[in-house]
């Protein structure tokens, strides 16, 4: 054991770490860093609901202090892994559970209707007309709100059409 703790620097302080020994942390925590993203589901990093990415945004900036010494090396990994299965248990939830998911990930809003423009759901999503027009062209390959049958504005944050039948 007093091998491992001389290789990763364990009870050293951050600063006293040789280069040999954050090289080495990098490489642990990038492997466990795989084996977490590996359980996490493919839709961690596809999806993007918010706790998807509050998932990314913890586990990178507590595996980084892993390997800057900074934080408790084991300590530090494990939290990793018991948040990829906290995401698990919280993706598991909102999947039985319609409104923890709304919760969590929250709601999708209709921004337009029938080609007609919601600007109430505009207004709440912080959504100019021309940002609209601009993800209607990108998302849908419309020009005009009058050519979409329902645009909402996803939990993901991407604009979804349905073109109207000509």
């Amino acid at each position: 054991m007093d091998i491992i703790k001389d290789l990763l620097g364990l009870g050293m302080e951050a600063n006293k770490l040789t280069v040999f020994q954050v090289l080495l942390r990098a490489m642990i925590v990038f492997l466990a860093a795989i084996v977490m993203v590996r359980m996490a589901d493919k839709r961690f990093l596809s999806r993007m609901s918010a706790v998807d990415v509050i998932l990314g945004f913890i586990l990178g900036s507590a595996l980084s202090r892993a390997i800057n010494g900074s934080a408790p090396f084991f300590a530090t990994i494990v939290m990793g892994f018991f948040l990829v299965l906290l995401h698990k248990a919280i993706v598991w939830a909102s999947f039985y559970s319609h409104t923890f998911g709304e919760l969590v990930k929250g709601r999708e809003n209709l921004l337009i209707e029938e080609g007609k423009t919601k600007t109430d759901a505009l207004r709440a999503n912080h959504i100019s007309e021309r940002d609209l027009h601009e993800e209607l062209r990108q998302e849908g390959n419309i020009a005009a709100v009058d050519e979409v049958k329902l645009a909402y504005l996803e939990r993901s944050g991407k604009v979804s059409v349905v073109r109207r039948k000509s």
